[in-house]
Order: structure tokens, then sequence, then C-alpha cells
């Protein structure tokens, strides 16, 4: 991939990131949040494997989808 796709993952993943602080519905917060978070794991995959930034947004993927799945159930 080319240094400027990656980039603007990365602009992207950001996009995502902060919309999320903006919205007040806490699904929509979340969906939104793990876009930004896999987007943020591919921009640092494809960046030279940046792990500061695949470990913590692969994580925080895995505790959105987690919240996600257990309000269904609520």
């Amino acid at each position: 991939m080319s240094p400027e796709i990656a980039t603007y993952i990365g602009y992207a993943a950001s996009f995502f990131i902060v919309l999320s602080f903006a919205l007040k519905n806490l699904r929509k917060i979340r969906i939104v949040n793990m876009i930004g978070c896999i987007c943020f794991v591919i921009y640092g995959i494809f960046s030279g494997m940046l792990w500061p930034v695949i470990i913590p947004n692969a994580l925080l993927c895995f505790v959105q989808v987690y919240h996600l799945m257990t309000a269904n159930k609520k």
C-alpha cells in the first residue's frame, strides 16, 4: 500500500474518533469509535507495524465489540 493511502486511512481514523465524541447515542458512539480503531490498526500495519498504534486500538476494538454484544442482552 502506498504511503499516501496509509496517511489518508490515518486521517479517516482520526475523523471517526473525534466524531465519536460528538455523538450522544451510546450505541452509535461505540460503532463509530470502533470504525476509527479499525482504521488506526490498518494505518499502523501499513505504516511499518507501529505497535504503539496497533495494540491499544485493537484492544479498544474488542472492548467496543464486547459492550455492543452485552448491551443487546440487557
